[in-house]
């Protein structure tokens, strides 16, 4: 074989292996982006307790059991309450590259949710060790460079009454279940290309002392 034949033969070698490392960094950075030249992110996310006299915090505090007075017969009696708990998110949508000039068909609409919870020590077995995930829907739209504010339901009336959390009631059970809840939004951009990001926030459950 000739010098000039080895060459050539390492010449294409080498183009094909520039060829499918390209092709695999393309291909990562578009599953991690999708399609669309615009992207979503989550500024920021907090929650409060379904008491309405919670405020929104980075952290949520969700209490299964909530003990409301209550006038009966006369007398005031404390009446167990489950309340759900509430969420609210800032999302923002940005162009992947600085020099394009947004349409309305890069404006991205918000259409669902999905929330799951997770343990730090790996126990995370719905309905046993931590509630069970769900999905919600929303409909909010913003165009390229604006925010806006979605508000959803984190923790659902149901989960309080299923276990885990039901065992927590007056102190029962673990006492406590520390876990990480991971927010997903979903949404399309105006030309049908699909976006999500994620935002994660700590959710501390118990049967918390009632004022």
């Amino acid at each position: 074989m000739s010098t000039r034949t080895i060459s050539f033969n390492v010449a294409r070698l080498l183009v094909g292996a520039v060829c499918v490392f390209t092709s695999a960094s393309c291909g990562g950075e578009l599953l991690r982006t999708g399609r669309s030249p615009v992207y979503l992110t989550v500024e920021q996310v907090a929650a409060a307790n379904g008491d309405s006299a919670s405020s929104f915090t980075a952290f949520l505090l969700s209490d299964v059991q909530t003990l409301i007075d209550e006038v009966i017969g006369g007398v005031t009696v404390k009446v167990p309450t489950f309340f759900n708990d509430n969420a609210r998110a800032t999302l923002r949508v940005s162009a992947k590259n600085e020099v394009l000039v947004p349409t309305l068909l890069n404006a991205v609409t918000i259409t669902r949710y999905r929330i799951s919870f997770r343990r730090t020590d790996g126990r995370n077995t719905p309905g046993i060790d931590v509630p069970y995930g769900f999905d919600g829907g929303t409909s909010v739209t913003m165009e390229v460079g604006e925010s806006a504010e979605v508000v959803f339901e984190i923790i659902r009336h149901q989960a309080k009454l299923e276990p885990p959390l039901r065992n927590l009631v007056n102190g029962g059970g673990l006492r406590f279940i520390s876990t990480i809840a991971d927010i997903t939004f979903y949404g399309h951009d105006q030309n049908g290309n699909e976006l999500q990001a994620t935002a994660s926030m700590d959710v501390q459950f118990g049967d918390f002392a009632d004022k």
